[in-house]
């Protein structure tokens, strides 16, 4: 490999570090709730708001961070989300009351946001489509490696050290990223500047706010909450106004959309996006339940939880990495149908775990999943974004990385549902007081408390028993969305040779 071509490998590796540092700030703030709670004196409506308002502006920013990107130079772009993003943590790390640590997670938000969609919209810069499918490989890789590392580094962070060290470990890497990004990353622009569409803008925020608000309200309150259903009733009828206006924008002369969408016409890239959301979908599942089976059943403390996600990570990099090799040789249809059929059989034996299942079964299914997913998840973006010519590419990735964020609320809030509803029909609560039995029902975390409080062995015997009923029909839903990606990817992804074929020819402009 020559000194360029080994260039670009390493600024993509400084990209995934910068990916990687957005995806920590979620999984940290998970373990860290408890001590911010103490140290900001914040309420339950604080600590709500504290992982709501990173994950709205999370989602609300991808599309207009894309459209920026592609129009004034998503190395720019890129370089003022590095620095706005170190800026934020500092911010974070010196909060003094809940206030200012939600104004620094919308920061955090805002930056993260720019992150994930310059860093996979570079890569159609940086490298060529044989080179592509590997490169998306090793980014859906870092996009996961937060889930274990989160709990685990946080969690010894948070036990040794004061607590705003969680947010100033992404100070450094803020720093490595813009390092590499300046003397690595080429500028890149679309050839004919996007518009910038204030009313399409507006509209797909405010759209994406509501969609991602709402399924977050009703992971909380459950699935007839009548505000929470309005907010994403409001979000969904917002989304589609934005899409008419594109539509209206497209055919009236002199219209300048802020979404091309012809992109939507090449199946490649509009079943690309739609499998790669329903792989995560599936895999939010497993993420969802796991860390509880861990702690509330297993007993053990936040960190070990997080060890217990490793297999899923070993198994993404054994899948990712060589993805591209597999999809040579057989096909990306093939490819993601096989990825998923894999992640549908170890959802399914992890449908089966109990109680007293051993850890070389927990570890073995979930690395199946994770190998399966490395394979399906990878093929499948890397599928939508062959087709994308790079001037696009910043729109084009905001697409696929906001239907990822907007999934996790709503994986979140569906796997909620079908854990929570068959965990408290299963529950034995003969003969408890009214009171301590709707105490139980809250949660696995709940009724372990209660048990232990009121010395009860039945009761906590009945209430890990149930929590796993319940996350074994989580799981078997979860397989399920595998299973349909999988004959989506049969029936709808387009052979080797389409996918393949760029929609039109691949200009960029270079800046030096």
């Amino acid at each position: 490999m020559n000194s360029i071509g080994a260039r670009r490998w390493w600024a993509l590796a400084a990209l995934d570090l910068g990916v990687l540092a957005v995806g920590l700030d979620v999984t940290v703030l998970s373990v860290a709730l408890p001590t911010l709670a103490t140290a900001l004196k914040a309420s339950e409506s604080d600590l709500q708001w504290f992982s709501s308002a990173y994950a709205l502006v999370l989602a609300a920013g991808m599309l207009p961070a894309g459209v920026l990107g592609d129009r004034f130079g998503r190395k720019r772009i890129l370089l003022a989300a590095l620095v706005v993003f170190g800026a934020g943590s500092v911010w974070c790390a010196y909060s003094v009351n809940p206030g200012e640590f939600i104004a620094g997670r919308v920061l955090l938000g805002a930056a993260g946001a720019a992150i994930v969609v310059m860093a996979l919209s570079v890569m159609t810069v940086l490298f060529s489509e044989e080179e592509r499918p590997r490169a998306v490989g090793i980014w859906a890789a870092a996009n996961f490696l937060a889930l274990p590392i989160g709990p685990i580094f946080g969690g010894w962070l948070l036990t040794n050290y004061w607590w705003g060290w969680i947010f100033l470990m992404n100070v450094p890497v803020a720093l490595l990223g813009i390092l590499a990004v300046l003397f690595m990353v080429p500028e890149s622009r679309a050839a004919e500047k996007p518009a910038l569409d204030p009313l399409g803008m507006v509209l797909v925020t405010a759209g994406l706010v509501g969609i991602t608000y709402g399924l977050i309200e009703l992971g909380r309150n459950g699935w007839t909450d009548g505000p929470s259903l309005a907010v994403l009733g409001a979000g969904f009828v917002v989304t589609v106004a934005f899409f008419v206006w594109q539509r209206y924008q497209t055919a009236r002369p002199g219209g300048r959309p802020l979404i091309d969408l012809s992109l939507f016409r090449t199946r490649g890239f509009t079943w690309g996006i739609i499998l790669a959301a329903l792989g995560g979908l599936a895999l939010i599942g497993m993420i969802f339940t796991l860390p509880q089976y861990s702690q509330g059943v297993l007993g053990l403390d936040p960190e070990g939880a997080g060890v217990r996600l490793l297999p899923i990570i070993v198994g993404l990099i054994l899948g990712a990495v060589p993805a591209d090799r597999i999809a040579q040789r057989v096909g990306p249809k093939i490819t993601v149908a096989i990825g998923f059929a894999i992640t549908a059989a170890g959802l399914l034996a992890g449908a089966t775990t109990q109680v007293g299942s051993s850890v070389w079964f927990v570890t073995g299914w979930t690395g199946v999943v994770g190998l399966g997913m490395g394979i399906g998840f990878a093929t499948a973006a890397s599928a939508a974004l062959k087709t994308v010519p790079s001037e696009k590419s910043g729109v084009a990735s905001a697409l696929i990385q906001a239907m990822q964020k907007v999934g996790a609320p709503l994986g979140s809030a569906i796997f909620g549902s079908v854990l929570v509803t068959v965990y408290q029909s299963s529950l034995d609560l003969g003969g408890l007081p009214t009171a301590v039995a709707e105490a139980a029902k809250r949660s696995v975390f709940a009724g372990v408390v209660v048990a232990t409080r009121i010395h009860s062995p039945a009761l906590l015997e009945s209430v890990r028993h149930s929590f796993v009923q319940g996350m074994d029909a989580a799981l078997v839903f979860s397989a399920g969305i595998a299973v349909l990606a999988v004959l989506a990817a049969l029936i709808f992804l387009p052979g080797r040779d389409a996918v393949a074929a760029p929609v039109e020819e691949r200009v960029v402009e270079k800046v030096a």
